[in-house]
């Protein structure tokens, strides 16, 4: 087994029209063994920005709170909130500066720029970006959640549709995967609020 697939894990980021949305299963275990049902794997940068971390429980928790300490230290210094696309070559930097032993983890990054313009993007375990122009996936259920995506989405889909297309795809996905699971969440960003509602999963 991979070190990636370890303690198991997805996550999906989707397009819509000025809206975009991020799920994550919140199963984490060791290999097939449950240890609990609310692992935290997505975060949030700003109202605007969120992203989740796949991967290896140890590193999506130190990454996590490196990245808070980075977007913290900008906003000090620049006295505003981080663009996505910067906060995309921060994490892509700080993965690849780490190349020769790597974090295990896969980032989504989610968010509105500021004229509302939705952006997503994943990055691999060293940094590499790939930009999307509809979703975004990776975890353990990363095949399955391509099936999915491919079949559900649609270009322009408002923010109920996209929290729909999303929810659906997710907790199908997963159904079909043991190493994830368990509910989702889903957080769904418009330019003036952010969405966030807890799925109930199958649990077996």
């Amino acid at each position: 087994m991979s070190i990636m697939q370890y303690n198991g894990g997805c996550l999906v980021g989707m397009k819509g029209k000025n809206c975009v949305a991020i799920a994550s299963d919140r199963r984490f275990g060791v290999q097939a063994l449950g240890l609990s049902t609310n692992f935290q794997r997505m975060f949030s940068v700003s109202n605007r920005l969120y992203y989740g971390l796949a991967g290896l429980g140890t590193d999506v928790q130190t990454l996590s709170e490196k990245f808070r300490m980075s977007v913290n230290m900008y906003k000090l210094k620049e006295e505003r909130d981080i663009a996505p696309t910067t906060f995309a070559s921060l994490v892509s930097s700080t993965l690849y500066e780490r190349r020769f032993g790597p974090y295990f983890s896969e980032p989504v990054i989610v968010g509105l720029e500021k004229d509302d313009t939705p952006f997503i993007c994943a990055t691999d375990l060293i940094g590499c970006i790939n930009f999307a122009k509809d979703f975004v996936v990776t975890g353990t259920s990363s095949e399955q959640l391509y099936g999915m995506c491919e079949a559900l989405w649609e270009p322009d889909l408002e923010p109920e549709d996209l929290f729909e297309t999303i929810s659906q795809a997710m907790l199908n996905a997963v159904d079909r995967d043991a190493l994830s699971g368990w509910g989702a969440v889903v957080h769904v960003i418009t330019p003036t609020q952010v969405i966030t509602r807890t799925l109930k999963g199958r649990m077996d």
